[in-house]
């Protein structure tokens, strides 16, 4: 699951650029940035939730 994550991020970021570098395809350069944080936010949320897992496991 964390290959697939790294592979998104890399993937919004190339986008982000493109979309910068086309001013015509401004619109990429949203999603990649959409992308990227969306990515960032689920990366986080579900490593608190594997923590909080392994805390109620270990009471």
């Amino acid at each position: 699951m964390k290959i697939l994550l790294i592979v998104l991020l890399v993937a919004a970021i190339a986008l982000g650029i493109l979309g910068f570098l086309i001013k015509a395809a401004l619109w990429l350069a949203f999603i990649g940035i959409v992308l990227f944080v969306g990515t960032i936010a689920f990366w986080v949320l579900r490593s608190k939730w594997n923590s909080r897992g392994q805390e109620i496991e270990s009471r």
